[in-house]
């Protein structure tokens, strides 16, 4: 390796004197470089040293009121960086007491830093978001009383408007312990007894709310929603099952996604007929957000219970009502062998005379069954919509090889779609997809009932001879 190379070890070799003379002149002018270098000569005297100039830098940053605009976002996020690395990886590990506090108030930085700044890239959070990750890490190294550390924790959450200290109950719970844990959820209760601040909602909100026909007690069931999700989170801490489902309202637990979450804590704690009742009572309707994910939870919860054959039912309603080829597969598995040949030649059947043409190309492409795709392609030809650009787009580049009839027919929809409609930003894809029937046309022995390559193309100059834009397009 040259020694021109910058490296380590090429630099180590100019020595320390020369190398301090370089950092002197490259950091002039630079305010980053200068200040990573003070921070690094005050690390060097010691983690509390340390500890005193990020604190200054801190205050600093929240005493700031001046808008970031993006020139100055990277030298912002490089300096949000630079001070929690510093935390982390310079103080924590002599003085995990003082990187605690550090990162806890760095954690407390999030609404003032992101009240000057436009976050729609996410990376500004992201810096908090990785501390948020550490803090639980240095929390049980350092001396912490619980019953205060209930009190801070109770008041960042109270306080977290920018989702710096979310989930910070389950972080701390360690170091909470059962005393800690305690104290924190009488200091909610006592909040929740609380008669509402009439300030928390302004009548001219209220009025606002009321026009948009939202409920006058709007901040009642805010504070309600806020209660119950921070109770949930200590008693899922402290592992009391009953009490985190306890306060999910029937509203929630009719959702699938929740109804899930809640089953999968009945089964842990092997109550799975206690699952399966959570989940028949949230049972999704058609493709329902979810869905996917209670499947299987319903599916694990039956064969927990013994109820193998309700399972293997519910695989096979799954697949006929939505053709997820995985739950197919998995029904597959279960049978004895070649009844699982005849049944796969059933569910391909059905797959073909599915209603939703897009699922069934997914499906047949998934499985893979190119044969069958193209087979159901021909068949339905004339109910192709060839605005669902991306699942023929699919099928045709699977078929083109073995089926350039199958693929033509996709190419044919999405270029008739594309000048029925003037969708003048397709035209120049509706021309290539042209141009592929064309080649395709070679290989194609036999059209059979479709019209031939040339006839497709004279009725399109036919009815479409005005669209310029496309036809200037066809070579």
């Amino acid at each position: 390796m040259s020694k021109k190379t910058l490296n380590t070890a090429n630099l180590a070799a100019l020595g320390a004197e020369r190398l301090a003379e370089l950092l002197i002149e490259v950091s002039t002018g630079s305010a980053d470089m200068k200040r990573r270098l003070r921070l690094e000569l005050s690390h060097n005297l010691g983690p509390a040293e340390l500890a005193r100039d990020v604190r200054k830098r801190l205050v600093t940053i929240r005493r700031a009121k001046s808008y970031v605009g993006w020139r100055k976002r990277t030298a912002l996020i490089k300096d949000l960086r630079t001070q929690s690395a510093m935390i982390i990886d310079k103080i924590a590990p002599d003085a995990p007491a003082d990187a605690f506090d550090l990162l806890w108030e760095f954690l407390a930085l999030a609404p003032s830093v992101m009240d000057r700044v436009d976050d729609s890239k996410g990376d500004v959070g992201a810096v908090f978001t990785d501390a948020l990750a550490e803090i639980g890490q240095i929390a049980p190294r350092a001396p912490l009383d619980p019953i205060a550390l209930a009190e801070r924790t109770w008041e960042a959450v109270q306080e977290n408007t920018d989702g710096a200290f979310d989930g910070i109950i389950t972080r701390m719970a360690p170091s909470l312990g059962d005393s800690g844990l305690a104290h924190l959820k009488g200091l909610i209760q006592t909040f929740e007894a609380a008669p509402l601040d009439a300030t928390e909602d302004h009548p001219a909100l209220q009025f606002l709310r009321e026009l948009r026909g939202r409920n006058a007690n709007y901040a009642a069931q805010r504070k309600k929603r806020f209660v119950q999700m921070h109770l949930r989170e200590v008693a899922l801490a402290q592992g009391d099952t009953e009490t985190y489902i306890s306060l999910f309202s029937p509203t929630d637990l009719a959702r699938p996604t929740v109804a899930v979450e809640v089953a999968a804590l009945w089964s842990a704690a092997g109550n799975h007929d206690a699952a399966l009742d959570v989940l028949e009572g949230a049972r999704p309707k058609g493709k329902e957000a979810g869905r996917q994910a209670w499947d299987a939870a319903y599916i694990h919860a039956l064969i927990a219970s013994g109820r193998e054959d309700e399972a293997q039912a519910h695989r096979w309603r799954c697949f006929t009502e939505t053709l997820d080829p995985e739950m197919l597969r998995a029904h597959l598995k279960q049978l004895p062998d070649f009844d699982d040949l005849e049944v796969e030649e059933a569910a391909k059947a059905h797959a073909a005379t599915f209603k939703d043409l897009n699922a069934t190309i997914a499906f047949f492409l998934a499985w893979p069954d190119l044969r069958g795709l193209a087979a159901m392609i021909e068949a339905r030809a004339e109910t192709l919509n060839g605005t669902h650009v991306a699942p023929l787009s699919d099928a045709a580049d699977a078929l083109r090889a073995r089926y350039p009839l199958a693929a033509a027919l996709c190419w044919r929809a999405m270029i008739e779609a594309a000048l029925w409609e003037s969708a003048k930003s397709r035209y120049a894809q509706a021309a290539d997809h042209l141009m592929d029937c064309a080649a395709a046309d070679i290989e194609i022995e036999d059209y059979g009932a479709f019209e031939s390559h040339d006839a497709f193309v004279r009725r399109l100059r036919k009815r479409c001879a005005h669209k310029a834009g496309f036809w200037t397009r066809v070579t």
